[in-house]
């Protein structure tokens, strides 16, 4: 055999149609044939060397059955790299590619990303951040369909976001419900990224839910402490502050580095975690499962969001305005 090996090639050796062959390599169902078959065909195929034409694929189906995934920083952070998962989840499953591209927040980096895949003609982009925030991209081909992960761009306007209003509102009520009223800090509020949504675009939703059940409970928090960044340090000075001058029976913390820094204050205020005070915070990040006493905190649905983006680029699912996850 001369040349690159064809469909053809490959259902003259087995003794069968192209249809049938067709339909067994892409493992599309109709071809009614048994697992034995099917498995003889992906041994010819093997063999002989063939790989699908993907340029003459493209053309006959309009699409290249390739995708983009563009972020700052989420695949090397494991914190949010769950997003790549549930990207990836959605591509596998329709036995597409996707091309991942990291920027740093560099504007150049994020233009070169974004020249590469549109010059290998990709069917769509996922736009993705690891923190929540307002992203300016570069212009965009009209015809580009794209989606936006854990983001906002005003160029985009399908997006996925965590549902923080009601993450906020559901944290707040476990401690409501556990029988805190008066007692209950709050650590970390941050009116600086409240009110800048190239910082965070969900913070205030996150804030929101809080004071929500809050109000639904007719309880006032005992304090409600500005920090920012939210960093381990920042949690711990903090509460080192507000258990020496508050009486308090619980510390509902913005994020999990802020809750870390709070344990290591109570603890040398020689009061227990849960028994003397509780502790709550958001994000589930992967400090939280060393922690010990085990942290009662509102995981993000990183993975959720990166399938549904996916599915929404796709045309799998639709959405008139920004969906949230819960």
């Amino acid at each position: 055999m001369q040349g690159r090996p064809t469909l053809a090639d490959v259902a003259a050796r087995v003794g069968m149609s192209q249809a049938a062959v067709s339909l067994a390599l892409n493992n599309k169902p109709g071809s009614r044939l048994s697992e034995d078959a099917v498995e003889r065909i992906h041994a010819v195929a093997r063999e002989l060397g063939y790989r699908p034409n993907w340029a003459a694929r493209s053309l006959r189906l309009g699409r290249t059955g390739t995708y983009g995934f563009i972020s700052d920083a989420v695949t090397v952070t494991r914190f949010a790299s769950a997003m790549i998962r549930g990207v990836l989840d959605v591509v596998e499953a329709r036995d597409d590619g996707l091309l991942i591209a990291e920027t740093d927040e560099h504007p150049r980096q994020l233009s070169k990303a974004l020249d590469v895949m549109i010059d290998r003609n990709v069917d769509g982009i996922v736009f993705a951040a690891m923190a929540a925030r307002r992203v300016d991209l570069p212009g965009l081909p009209g015809s580009l369909r794209c989606v936006t992960a854990n983001c906002l761009s005003p160029q985009v306007p399908a997006a996925v976001l965590p549902a923080e209003a009601e993450a906020g509102y559901r944290l707040a009520r476990v401690l409501l419900d556990a029988g805190h009223r008066d007692g209950i800090v709050v650590l970390g509020h941050a009116p600086r990224a409240i009110a800048d949504e190239r910082i965070s675009v969900t913070i205030a939703d996150r804030f929101a839910g809080i004071n929500r059940a809050f109000k639904e409970a007719g309880v006032r928090p005992a304090a409600v402490v500005n920090i920012w960044p939210w960093e381990p340090d920042r949690g711990y000075e903090s509460a080192r502050s507000v258990l020496s001058t508050t009486p308090l029976t619980a510390l509902l913390c913005l994020n999990d580095r802020l809750a870390l820094g709070a344990y290591q204050a109570v603890a040398e205020s020689g009061r227990e975690i849960p028994g003397d005070v509780s502790v709550a915070s958001f994000d589930d990040e992967e400090l939280a499962a060393y922690l010990r006493p085990g942290l009662t905190t509102a995981a993000l649905p990183y993975r959720a969001i990166g399938a549904r983006a996916m599915r929404l680029l796709m045309g799998e699912e639709s959405a008139t305005g920004p969906v949230h996850l819960e």
